[in-house]
């Protein structure tokens, strides 16, 4: 009984982690109102001056989420809607 509990404690825990890791994104871009953010479209085109493919992109917390592939390998890449600078990029 009491190795069935350590296992289920053990794969409780590991989910938790897995849930968490897997929650990448870069979520805090600005504080501005959603009404004075720039267009996503210019987020993308900024992405696609940097020579990236853009795929798609969607807003994550305050920022622009931008995927694209550059050289075969795929990018999240993260804007402000305030200034459309580039925060921060994950390869995938």
């Amino acid at each position: 009984m009491k190795v069935i509990r350590v296992v289920a404690i053990a794969l409780t825990v590991g989910i938790g982690a897995g849930s968490t890791a897997m929650a990448d994104g870069f979520k805090d871009c600005t504080k501005l109102d959603k009404a004075s953010w720039k267009s996503a479209s210019e987020a993308e085109a900024k992405a696609k001056a940097l020579g990236y493919e853009v795929r798609r992109s969607k807003v994550e917390g305050s920022c622009y989420e931008v995927y694209g592939v550059k050289e075969g390998k795929l990018y999240e890449l993260f804007y402000s809607p305030e200034d459309l600078s580039l925060k921060h990029t994950i390869a995938k």
